[in-house]
């Protein structure tokens, strides 16, 4: 039972040598750079009159 918990990660990623498995690093630079991508994203496409409509304004009633 000691040996399988001193192996360490989950079992996703077993089929790969320890030296080509993802690191801690990479997961997070992975993470870095989804957010870099999605802020990019939010500025080059700017939906903020969009978003502004659709969620925060109410409709008119339409029986006026």
């Amino acid at each position: 039972m000691a040996s399988v918990a001193s192996s360490g990660g989950s079992g996703l990623f077993k089929f790969l040598k320890p030296r080509l498995r993802p690191q801690p690093d990479d997961i997070q630079a992975a993470a870095m750079w989804g957010v870099a991508a999605g802020a990019t994203a939010l500025y080059l496409i700017q939906p903020f009159d969009w978003l502004k409509k659709t969620f925060f304004e109410k409709p008119e009633p339409e029986g006026k």
